[in-house]
């Protein structure tokens, strides 16, 4: 019997990334995110290609009850779920904390915090109930360091690596291994979103150095889903190797 990855955000970058990547592997996927029309492209392609099984489900994450509705609305076999990829996060703005804009911070603690725990609280008791699983928490760079005007999402990051080691002390004994992974530049809709659809500025974020990209990072995620039962992978930081930090980054310029 095919195991199960349920991967949030999976619309896009990272997550249409690591469905892929899962899905090459012979996994079946529950996939959510809020662009239906496209969850119901990728399921179909996923099962063209892979002849993967796929459930998908459309909600916002920030919202409790449709977290939980979804969720648990899933047939019983669906609840097997192996790997959990918490995925779905975002920036929004870059500005300093003076100007900063309530809509902002309110959408990127709700998503980046309150939805991973909200899907963390539904697939955790699943994977208790079943004797094991692995859930996977997608931090930041961000979430390692703070840099000038980042401030709210730095903080949501930090949160996202606080519950990581929270998670894995409260679900030890429970068999479920818990992960995070920490990407730095990486070059998917990341910077579009945070600058609100200014595809000009969000470019220049990644010229004069080679970016990571959405599949770099859901191979790694692979790789710390893949380890032997026995071993658990606790905290992955990966940079592009022009990056020496959050804010250090050598660009060539022609």
């Amino acid at each position: 019997m095919a195991k199960i990855a349920l991967i949030t955000g999976a619309t896009a970058g990272i997550g249409e990334a690591c469905a892929h990547t899962f899905a090459r592997e012979g996994y079946n996927l529950i996939l959510t995110g809020r662009r239906m029309d496209r969850l119901e492209q990728l399921a179909q392609h996923l099962n063209d290609k892979y002849n993967a099984e796929v459930a998908v489900s459309s909600f916002d994450i920030r919202n409790r009850e449709q977290v939980v509705q979804h969720l648990e609305g899933l047939p019983a076999r669906w609840k097997k779920v192996d790997i959990l990829v918490n995925n779905a996060g975002l920036s929004q703005g870059l500005d300093p904390i003076q100007n900063g804009s309530y809509d902002d911070w309110d959408t990127m603690i709700d998503t980046n915090i309150k939805g991973l725990l909200y899907v963390s609280r539904v697939v955790s008791n699943w994977m208790i109930t079943n004797g094991s699983g692995h859930i996977i928490n997608l931090g930041s760079i961000a979430g390692k360091e703070v840099y000038p005007n980042g401030n709210v999402y730095c903080a949501t990051k930090h949160a996202v690596d606080a519950l990581n080691k929270g998670m894995r002390l409260d679900l030890n004994d429970k068999g479920i291994r818990v992960s995070a992974i920490h990407p730095g530049a990486v070059e998917t809709e990341f910077s579009e979103v945070r600058f609100k659809g200014d595809k000009d500025r969000a470019k220049k974020v990644y010229e004069g150095f080679e970016p990571l990209v959405a599949v770099d990072v859901a191979e790694t995620i692979w790789f710390v889903a893949s380890r032997a039962a026995h071993i658990n992978i606790n905290d992955l930081v990966i940079m592009p190797t022009a990056q020496a930090s959050a804010t250090n980054i050598f660009r060539k310029h022609s």
